[in-house]
Formats: C-alpha cells, sequence, structure tokens
C-alpha cells in the first residue's frame, strides 16, 4: 500500500475501524490505490459521516427536546 494512502488511514480513526471490519480493502487498495476515493465514501456511508446525516441527527435532536417540552408544558 502506498506510504500516503497509510498515512491516511492510520490518521482517521473511522478508516482504520472500517478497514478492520472489511479487510477485503487491504487487497483493494493495495493493488489499486486509486480506489481510496471509494473507500473514503463507504466509510463515510457505513458511518454515518456525511452532511446529511449530521443534519438528521440535529433534527432528530431537536425533535426530541421539542416534545420533551411540549410534554412539561401545562
Amino acid at each position: 500500500m502506498i506510504i500516503d494512502i497509510q498515512f491516511k488511514i492510520k490518521s482517521n480513526e473511522y478508516y482504520l475501524k472500517h478497514l478492520r471490519e472489511n479487510s477485503h480493502w487491504y487487497k483493494v487498495l493495495n493493488r489499486n490505490p486509486e480506489m481510496f476515493k471509494k473507500f473514503e465514501d463507504e466509510v463515510k456511508e457505513t458511518h454515518k459521516l456525511k452532511p446529511i446525516h449530521r443534519i438528521n441527527k440535529t433534527l432528530e435532536t431537536v425533535n426530541t427536546i421539542q416534545t420533551v417540552l411540549s410534554t412539561l408544558r401545562p
């Protein structure tokens, strides 16, 4: 595996975790380093790190707070 990709993987805990859980990526990245972008996309989708996931999580939190506050009102 290219040193640059190794540094990227070791510097990001999600990449490292995903690589350990899906070991086929070792072979893919060793043979074809250009697939790193696809690897990144898969990690973001699996661990819900995309902006839309963050927005949804924030909206869910706001809805929960709103529900709690509405039950507390007389």
